[in-house]
């Protein structure tokens, strides 16, 4: 074999294991991946956004900041997701703080623009400093996993509760779609139920008229940086409790999803990068860009097919909010017209496949069954103590009961 024909041979080598790199990609998107990437977004995109809009409405901010902060939150977000999803190839799924979302919501009107500007800085930095510290992934390791997924499910037991009000106030909607639900589960093994479900609750409001598309809209600018102000008071009443929201709410619920579905999360890359993109995102006046509690549940539960592939669902989750972020002015006046029970409705939904897989790795054995009791119930409560949520109340209390209690080597 001559030269040329050696270098023929290994550069068709080259394109054939290009080649096979895309394939391998393409044969992991999956209808469950996909269609659990879908329901990931529409939880980050629905009430969220709402909570953004009454937020900037209370701070009176300019039709200029509600954009930045709309297009910030969900394109950095979705970014986050995108490139974490990909480099390691599990279901980290990015969005932003949903309680942040709420905090902030009773805090903007006690602080000028750029005051908040610079405690989101300083909040990024904070949750940044968590994570390059190795703090968090030494007290997420010291927990066993039921104990994780006891608190997970507390978590989301709470969302999927509220279906039964759900369906109550919006009867023939819930009832159709909770009949797809079951007949899918019966009768189908590739249609995602939970997918079946949501596109039946949006042709069940539509034929009832329940649809409304709102007239409001909210005029198009581009996006700009934004100049923060730092102080001290911003510090301790805005930044501080905005991060251990994040890291509690978000980060916490969100790795302790990937360890009970038996991935093993890179803890400290997960929480320094949610610092990191949350420090870009400030500048452009959105409060965080992190690892999302709730989706990242979605993304990973069993309704997402085959754990190897179900990193896709964080991608398309991801696609989708980022660009939700870049067209947000013509969407939310959507999101609007959507009844609170409907999206209550498809919360609950989204959420089934993960409080059933949680429950079952929390107590399907004995070894942890009162620490896992005690992390299920102080999740379930949602009570907030010194600004930190119920979550990592339930990581603690779980983690000292198996150590001391039970006694048991975790």
């Amino acid at each position: 074999m001559g030269l040329p024909d050696k270098f023929m041979e290994r550069q068709s080598g080259l394109n054939s294991g290009t080649q096979m790199k895309k394939d391998h990609f393409l044969q992991h998107l999956t209808v469950q991946n996909v269609s659990s990437g879908l329901i990931s977004s529409t939880l980050v995109m629905t009430g969220p956004a709402i909570i953004i809009l009454e937020a900037a409405a209370a701070g009176h901010f300019t039709d200029q900041q509600t954009i930045n902060w709309m297009f910030a939150v969900y394109f950095f977000g979705g970014l986050f997701g995108i490139l974490m999803a990909m480099l390691n190839k599990i279901p980290i799924t990015g969005g932003h703080s949903i309680t942040g979302v709420a905090f902030l919501a009773t805090v903007t009107s006690h602080f000028t623009y750029p005051q908040l500007i610079g405690g989101y800085v300083m909040s990024g930095l904070l949750i940044f400093l968590v994570g390059i510290s190795g703090l968090f992934t030494r007290i997420i390791k010291w927990v066993p996993k039921e104990i994780i997924s006891a608190m997970l499910a507390g978590l989301v037991t709470g969302y999927v509760v509220k279906l039964v009000p759900s369906i109550k106030e919006l009867p023939l909607v819930g009832v159709a779609a909770l009949l797809g639900f079951f007949i899918t589960t019966k009768f189908s093994k590739r249609l995602p139920a939970v997918m079946v479900a949501v596109a039946i609750a949006f042709a069940a409001l539509a034929g009832t008229g329940g649809l409304n598309i709102s007239t409001v809209d909210i005029p198009f600018s581009f996006p700009s940086l934004q100049t923060p102000e730092f102080s001290l008071m911003g510090l301790l009443t805005l930044a501080l409790p905005l991060a251990m929201l994040i890291l509690s709410n978000d980060a916490a619920p969100g790795i302790g999803a990937l360890e009970s579905s038996n991935f093993n999360p890179p803890i400290r890359k997960i929480v320094s990068i949610s610092g990191i993109f949350s420090m870009i995102t400030s500048f452009f006046g959105g409060q965080s860009a992190n690892i999302a509690g709730m989706m990242t549940a979605i993304s990973a539960g069993p309704d997402s097919g085959p754990r190897p592939k179900r990193y896709i669902a964080a991608i398309v989750s991801g696609i989708v909010i980022l660009l939700f972020g870049i067209f947000a002015w013509k969407i939310v006046p959507f999101i609007q017209s959507l009844p609170k029970a409907f999206i209550s409705l498809l919360a609950g939904f989204a959420l089934i496949g993960v409080l059933h897989s949680s429950l079952q790795m929390a107590f399907a054995g004995t070894k942890y069954r009162l620490s896992a009791l005690s992390a299920f119930i102080i999740a379930l409560s949602n009570i907030s103590v010194l600004h930190i949520s119920a979550p990592v109340w339930a990581l603690i209390f779980g983690a000292v009961i198996a150590r001391t209690v039970e006694n048991r080597d975790v």
